[in-house]
């Protein structure tokens, strides 16, 4: 079950994803208002021009290493959130968008076999979202919060999709400057994060090398970038049943609401920055677009305020703000702001343990003849109901709203039902789950919490081996590979003494994980290395 009260992360706790954040900026137009002069780029430098093909050094072998080695940094840092309600709902709006772009063949048959295109969430209020190396997108929960509609996320992430699928990242990088992907990777962030610094001095120590001086020169050549960003990622949108008039309203929200509320509160208009041109140019591929996509339904609409009201509780965790959140379950309106007003009620109420305010929120939710209608409202609040049962370990109430999710197969109702099997002790039911996790990680090896349930049901199982297995797949996910391999050898020495549970097959997948993750983590540290030396001398 996600948290909803983690302790708030110290500012150095948080530096390292601030500093990923920063990558988003390679895309934008120039750098932010406050950033400081640049030295003159080297004249015998060559940077790539937007209509050549990537640089054969920084290839996409190259630019996958590189988009893992940012994102086990971003796993580890605590604002990075999985929480299965929100990337359910990401999930149906992100898969769409990538599907249309194979179908347009923007993503080749070489770059779909190597890049996982994953989109991921941040914890935090700020509106922005941001394109990584490899085919990783981030969003902010500030971005779900202020879209009104799935068409206005859409245009957002099919915008960051376009990014990744023409290449644009790796047009940005030089590869004649270049001692290592991870050399690379730190130099990028380093120096975005100091441009985005009010310290004149932590500036001008980041841009002091040649190579900090091409990185940062890079931020000049992403005007036709955004252009084209927005033309293919406009098509996109069309093509996976969004409306195209979404991204020309998002534009014009942004504009807007950036004018009245210039507090630094959207990072994204400064990697992105808006202009009359961008606006006119997608108001008019809209309009000649006709009606495009079939857009937003009434259960669309009813399924996105739901998780804004989500975002907006997870996005700020202080005890204060679950306390104004709880009063929304008064909120008059129609049903949409009605129930997004109780939903939000009943998180907060529930993240300050205020469990019989939570039910009495549930109990009104479900009563409304208009939620036995509609599917994705009924299944937010059925899930609800589930976590509050888990919560108070009302035993009956967990099998009662079970029950109700009959038919459910989305991924945070397999998580739930995994929790419950494990709760009520049903052998026959922790089995159904351990098959069904089994299944679901056999395609999604990246799934950290669907590895943590497994592990659960295979030690409730008997099977200490397969779930040693699991709990090294959930930290290797998160980026801990010397845990991963930690555990792996644990599971190891539990087979060689031949008195646990377990069979010569799990034996042998353990071995050859093991060895798998001890070869990504010697060229991980002859990348620290710069690329020298023998990489097979590091020490395991």
């Amino acid at each position: 079950m996600p948290r909803h009260t983690p302790p708030r992360p110290t500012r150095r706790a948080r530096r390292p994803l601030c500093a990923t954040l920063a990558l988003s900026l390679l895309l934008g137009m120039a750098p932010a208002a406050h950033s400081q002069p640049l030295p003159d780029v080297p004249s015998q430098v060559r940077l790539p021009a937007l209509g050549e093909s990537a640089s054969d050094d920084f290839n996409l072998s190259t630019e996958k290493r590189l988009g893992e080695q940012i994102m086990r940094e971003i796993r580890r840092d605590p604002d990075y959130l999985d929480d299965p309600e929100l990337m359910d709902y990401l999930q149906s709006v992100w898969g769409p968008l990538v599907a249309a772009a194979r179908q347009r063949g923007d993503i080749g048959a070489d770059v779909q076999g190597l890049f996982p295109f994953e989109a991921f969430l941040v914890r935090d209020r700020s509106v922005n979202a941001f394109a990584l190396p490899g085919g990783f997108v981030g969003v902010h929960l500030g971005l779900i919060a202020m879209t009104s509609t799935r068409d206005e996320l859409a245009s957002v992430l099919a915008h960051e999709l376009s990014h990744v699928s023409q290449r644009h990242i790796a047009r940005s990088v030089t590869a004649s400057q270049r001692s290592s992907t991870l050399g690379l990777a730190a130099l990028i962030l380093g120096v975005l994060a100091a441009s985005r610094s009010s310290s004149p001095d932590a500036a001008q120590a980041a841009i002091a090398g040649s190579q900090a001086a091409v990185a940062q020169s890079q931020l000049n050549f992403s005007r036709d970038m955004e252009r084209e960003a927005d033309r293919t990622g406009q098509a996109l949108m069309a093509q996976a049943g969004f409306a195209p008039s979404g991204m020309a309203a998002m534009f014009s929200k942004l504009d807007n609401t950036n004018r009245l509320n210039d507090n630094g509160a959207f990072p994204y208009l400064r990697s992105h920055p808006l202009t009359i041109e961008r606006i006119g140019e997608a108001q008019q591929r809209a309009a000649q677009s006709g009606a495009g996509g079939a857009g937003s339904t009434p259960e669309s609409l009813r399924w996105h305020a739901l998780m804004q009201a989500r975002a907006r509780v997870l996005m700020d965790p202080g005890v204060d703000s679950a306390r104004r959140l709880q009063d929304l379950d008064r909120r008059e309106g129609g049903l949409d702001e009605r129930l997004a007003g109780l939903y939000a009620s009943g998180l907060a109420s529930m993240a300050l343990r205020d469990f019989t305010r939570a039910a009495q929120v549930v109990a009104t939710a479900q009563a409304l003849p208009a939620l036995q209608q509609d599917g994705p409202a009924r299944r937010v609040f059925s899930h609800m109901a589930l976590r509050l049962a888990l919560a108070r370990s009302d035993r009956d109430a967990a099998l009662r709203a079970l029950a109700a999710m009959e038919g459910d197969r989305s991924r945070s109702a397999m998580l739930l039902r995994a929790q419950v099997a494990l709760v009520t002790d049903d052998e026959a039911a922790v089995r159904r789950s351990a098959e069904a996790l089994q299944t679901w990680v056999a395609e999604r090896r990246l799934d950290a919490l669907a590895w943590q349930q497994l592990a659960h049901c295979a030690e409730r199982l008997g099977q200490p081996l397969r779930s040693v297995r699991a709990s090294a797949e959930a930290q290797a996910a998160l980026g801990d590979l010397p845990g991963a391999i930690d555990r792996l050898r644990a599971g190891q020495q539990l087979a060689r003494k031949g008195t646990v549970g377990g069979d010569f097959i799990d034996a042998s997948v353990i071995d050859a994980r093991l060895r798998e993750l001890q070869a990504q983590r010697r060229e991980l540290m002859a990348d620290q290395r710069g690329g020298r030396g023998n990489r097979g001398d590091a020490p395991e």
